[in-house]
């Protein structure tokens, strides 16, 4: 075969054609309902895996706050470093709640009576009714580990251990209180810790 019998570069057979108008629409609609399908089936997996790790950091923050409140004093007039007596005993065994110092053995009412600052934290019911996230020295936490969440934290006497309040009159049997702490993940669900602190 000489050069000029050769068949020019730009020659195509008439089988070789491109994609209609129509195929390609048809293309695209077939792409766009596969692609609907994974989204609709990887969204909602992706969801679940921040869930899990909410729910491991809402351990974390809820156990630190437990393990906190669990350090200081049973209350206000206990003696912070443990004494002979607890408060709320019977000093002279007749029946009789008695007074030490001019103060009842057991605050009756549970409630901070330091400054807002937990700086100043000395015992479990100073931590009643707090609703913010800070570090054990009452200044932010600073991180963005914990952007979002709220702790909510509830102290009441419970020493029958039933999971309600005695009450706090004079006569509440002050031999436990229940800690309560809720922990609400930026999702918006609640993971609640507990925990007693008894009188001793």
């Amino acid at each position: 075969m000489s050069f000029d019998q050769r068949l020019p570069l730009h020659s195509f057979s008439p089988l070789q054609k491109g994609f209609t108008l129509i195929e390609t629409i048809i293309g695209i609609v077939v792409l766009s309902i596969a692609f609907s399908i994974l989204t609709t089936l990887i969204y909602p997996l992706s969801n679940q895996s921040a869930e899990q790790v909410h729910q491991i950091r809402a351990a974390e923050l809820g156990q630190s706050m437990i393990n906190e409140i669990l350090g200081k004093a049973f209350d206000e007039n206990s003696d912070m470093s443990g004494g002979y007596y607890r408060c709320g005993d019977d000093i002279n065994n007749d029946g009789e709640i008695k007074l030490i110092d001019g103060e009842n053995t057991c605050s009756t009412i549970l409630q901070n009576e330091e400054s807002d600052d937990r700086e100043f934290y000395d015992d479990v019911d100073d931590y009643q009714g707090l609703v913010i996230i800070e570090n054990s020295l009452g200044e932010s936490t600073g991180s963005d580990i914990y952007i979002g969440y709220q702790v909510n934290v509830t102290v009441v006497n419970d020493g029958d251990y039933d999971g309600n309040p005695d009450g706090n009159s004079i006569t509440t049997n002050f031999t436990a209180k229940l800690i309560t702490v809720t922990v609400t993940t930026p999702q918006g669900f609640d993971f609640v810790f507990s925990a007693y602190k008894a009188n001793f």
